[in-house]
């Protein structure tokens, strides 16, 4: 009987505490990856970026040259901000899955151990 009982907290435990705990750690460690995907994309665009304008830069050689750069910083400052801004909604988007897809493991995991408790008292 004792090893029917050891059982019987094991699978409790699995299910209350080890299963959800098991459960959050893949969905963490999604979104991190998620995250990090989009934060190495976004700094390597960046970079680009920034490393074509400084090209752009050592081409100044006269005047006119100087203003067509300056037209074009213009240019580029605009693209970049639509960029950052487009950057941003996306995290924006990953944090609300991340939060909606936590939300539903509560409430999944709240609701396995309220079975998981009435059967253990009946």
């Amino acid at each position: 009987m004792t090893n029917e009982n050891f059982n019987k907290a094991n699978e409790q435990a699995e299910k209350m505490f080890m299963g959800p705990t098991r459960d959050y750690a893949k969905l963490a460690m999604d979104y991190a990856e998620k995250m990090i995907d989009a934060q190495m994309e976004a700094a390597k665009t960046y970079t680009d970026i920034g490393m074509q304008q400084a090209r752009a830069a050592l081409e100044v050689k006269d005047t006119e040259a100087l203003k067509t750069y300056a037209e074009e910083q213009q240019k580029v400052a605009k693209e970049m901000t639509e960029r950052v801004k487009g950057d941003a909604e996306k995290v924006a988007a990953m944090n609300q899955d991340f939060v909606n897809e936590a939300r539903k493991l509560v409430e999944t995991n709240v609701k396995n151990a309220s079975e998981t408790a009435t059967k253990s008292t009946k």
